[in-house]
């Protein structure tokens, strides 16, 4: 397994991450909806620091970046790869739980690539539990959590399996959120949806839905993959 991640701008270590670079982090870096330049943005369970970076480099660094980390290891690495980044001063490390997590800041923008399983055997290694499970991170918490930080008008931007995603819509239509925006992801024009990509917001408002999918039918990257993330990765 390599050591880490290159993007065109920026390199990602993650050999000392529980959960590796991977396609959910690089699509919700690239979805998510940038606000204002100065408008402050958080990151929760950053892991590597990818997502964070991501938005740095599509902000120009313009946009002040919180991104907290449970996992000890995880964090020191993950500040080590955005003070060897082109956006050191943009993005602050924070090491903490998110539920315990208190600021009088308030965010435009959220993003979260969360723990997933629910009721799952749990993984032999106890940082990639931490990493893949929900008790780590229950979904009504987090969705409790970020209404309490985001502002008004802001984005509460997310990734999740199919299946996780619609518990998580639910449960944020039952605590009074809103589904602006819904991406269902394809690997494959034949396959079913893997996953989605949400955007979720604290006031009405009319909801986007398309469908993204990676691989054309020839085997090659789709055109609609190849925008999305063309700024990062090298093969584009």
């Amino acid at each position: 397994m390599s050591a880490g991640f290159q993007c065109k701008k920026f390199y990602v270590a993650h050999d000392q991450c529980a959960m590796k670079v991977g396609t959910d982090g690089l699509l919700l870096g690239a979805f998510a909806p940038l606000p204002q330049p100065g408008r402050p943005i958080l990151d929760i369970g950053t892991g590597s620091g990818l997502i964070s970076l991501m938005l740095a480099q599509r902000s120009c660094g313009a946009n002040p970046i919180d991104a907290i980390e449970l996992d000890n290891t995880a964090a020191l690495q993950a500040a080590t790869n955005i003070a060897n980044s082109p956006w050191p001063t943009a993005v602050q490390l924070i090491k903490g739980d998110i539920l315990t997590y208190q600021s009088n800041k308030r965010y435009s923008l959220i993003v979260s690539n969360p723990p997933f399983f629910q009721q799952a055997l749990p993984a032999t290694d106890a940082r990639r539990h931490q990493a893949r499970h929900t008790d780590s991170l229950p979904f009504a918490r987090l969705l409790e959590k970020a209404k309490a930080l985001l502002v008004e008008e802001g984005v509460f931007a997310v990734v999740l399996p199919l299946v996780s995603a619609e518990i998580f819509c639910a449960l944020a239509q039952q605590q009074g959120w809103f589904i602006s925006c819904y991406c269902a992801v394809k690997t494959t024009p034949n396959k079913p949806i893997q996953r989605a990509l949400l955007c979720l917001r604290l006031q009405p408002s009319t909801k986007t839905e398309y469908q993204l999918i990676i691989t054309a039918a020839d085997g090659s990257y789709s055109q609609d993959y190849k925008a999305l993330l063309k700024d990062f990765y090298l093969k584009f």
